[in-house]
């Protein structure tokens, strides 16, 4: 007995939190037996910075592009045939048959597992706000999709299983009860002793309810086997839903680490337009007339935003610093050589002597090309031309400035007289423009009018097999616009083992 007052001597164990802080973590390595994933489990073996972020964009590349093949209001089927080359080049995952089915072989592995990280990855970068979280939950849900109705019969159905959803299955007395209203939400069927029936709650099917394909009796609905996919796909959905409310409550957390929380910024800002890496091969145009004197001609392949910057540069004899930049590493990328942008540059400037122009801008051409000055100069390789990622979100134009993307950075009245301008007369396209800026599609708007421009060329290069889609894809780097454009526009004047585009 415990006498009033006194308290019996607990001893408690002491934990010292800078040992268990600064332990070492021990991971469960992921055996990745079926193809496709809900990622329900967080990836926890150990990578590096570098797979974390080429993992990540390439995904993001994958997301991208089906995200513009939703917005060009393209087929499933017209999407599967566009994404293939894609998902094939960036994120390949194949089917335990690729291996005969006896075992998952260490290809198989890092195809999923690098799967599996990249989504967790862009599942940090996108959960910021409720923008990124919907989109980033749309476009994976088309992905799963896409991926789970291409799967090998026999391996959905070993994927399912591995689920453990807690489906209800209808009994054969239920079936027959019920038969007349089965057969009736189910027209394919003339028996329902010839099909399997599952009752799960009304709620969780909206896509079906929506299209009135199942029965629904006292909140539950009776969906037959050849509608799992929609019922597979729901349960993605939500997952993923609630694992992006999850992962943006933890998000602080996470940005505490300076070496994530860059790249994780980065992968962020590049869902409103991917980046785009520039490589020597997007200038690789062997014959073409690239020089000082032919620029002019060239403009007519530039996009948008260097044909303003072009026109701005004729109209006034001159460019703001941060124009000139833009512009002189657009003609770098398409080939212009150091000694023609130099000589480029001093006759557009004829308004001022030699010496001015000596003293003010030659170093900075120079500079551009590597030439001179330090760091990633040092190479002699200079700087690389911009992205539309990097023009759309750095240094927006300020007054009497060119730079920049028009479709991003004009009103929609002087965009549509610039089009119109440069020969862009069709109502659908001008329309269609104005709709994708005002939902903040820049670079979808850019690619329509590239592809209404080159409607005939595309059309021919599809036919003739000479460009397969992976060749086709959305632009996203103006020298990739400029290199296209100009294939397509010399089909018949290009050498052929430089028609085909080479990758980049």
């Amino acid at each position: 007995m415990i006498r009033s007052g006194i308290r019996p001597e607990i001893k408690k164990k002491r934990i010292d939190h800078k040992k268990t802080q600064f332990a070492k973590a021990t991971f469960q390595e992921h055996d990745y037996q079926h193809r496709l994933s809900l990622y329900d489990f967080p990836p926890t073996a150990e990578i590096s910075i570098e797979e974390f972020e080429t993992w990540a964009i390439d995904r993001l590349r994958i997301l991208a592009e089906l995200e513009s093949c939703s917005f060009r209001n393209r087929s499933p089927q017209e999407t599967a045939v566009h994404m293939e080359p894609l998902l094939k080049r960036y994120m390949p995952l194949s089917n335990n048959s690729a291996t005969g089915g006896a075992h998952i072989d260490e290809r198989l592995k890092e195809e999923r597992k690098k799967d599996h990280y990249s989504h967790w990855i862009l599942r940090l970068a996108f959960c910021r706000t409720e923008d990124l979280r919907r989109r980033f939950s749309r476009i994976e849900t088309t992905l799963f999709r896409m991926r789970f109705q291409q799967d090998d019969g026999k391996e959905k159905r070993a994927f399912i299983d591995s689920l453990n959803l807690h489906w209800e299955t209808v009994s054969n007395e239920e079936k027959t009860e019920l038969s007349e209203h089965l057969l009736a939400a189910t027209p394919s069927l003339k028996r329902v002793d010839d099909e399997n029936f599952f009752k799960v709650d009304w709620t969780s099917i909206p896509d079906l309810i929506e299209h009135r394909s199942v029965f629904v009796r006292k909140g539950k609905a009776y969906v037959p086997t050849q509608q799992q996919t929609s019922m597979i796909i729901t349960q993605f959905t939500q997952n993923l839903d609630k694992a992006l409310e999850l992962s943006a409550r933890a998000l602080p957390r996470i940005d505490e680490d300076d070496r994530l929380s860059p790249i994780l910024d980065h992968l962020s800002k590049n869902f409103a337009t991917p980046d785009a890496g520039f490589h020597d091969t997007d200038s690789s145009l062997s014959g073409a007339p690239i020089n000082a004197a032919n620029v002019d001609n060239l403009s007519q392949h530039f996009p948008l935003c260097m044909k303003n910057l072009h026109t701005t540069l004729r109209k006034n004899d001159h460019l703001k610093h941060f124009g000139r930049l833009q512009y002189t590493l657009f003609l770098k990328g398409i080939g212009l050589s150091l000694d023609d942008c130099l000589i480029f540059w001093r006759q557009a400037f004829k308004k001022i002597d030699d010496d001015k122009f000596n003293k003010e801008y030659r170093y900075n051409v120079r500079h551009v090309y590597g030439d001179v000055g330090g760091d990633a100069n040092r190479r002699g390789r200079g700087y690389s031309p911009y992205s539309c990622q990097k023009i759309l979100t750095e240094h927006p134009p300020g007054t009497n400035e060119a730079h920049g993307c028009p479709y991003r950075h004009f009103n929609i009245d002087n965009l549509t007289s610039m089009l119109q301008a440069t020969g862009v007369h069709d109502r659908e396209v001008l329309r269609g423009v104005k709709e994708d800026v005002e939902k903040k599609r820049y670079h979808i708007a850019c690619n329509r009018v590239f592809e209404w421009a080159h409607k005939v060329e595309i059309k021919r290069v599809k036919d003739d097999n000479i460009w397969g889609p992976a060749e086709l894809d959305t632009i996203v780097h103006p020298n990739t616009y400029f290199k296209r454009s100009y294939l397509l526009k010399n089909l018949n004047s290009v050498p052929k083992q430089d028609v085909k585009m080479e990758d980049s």
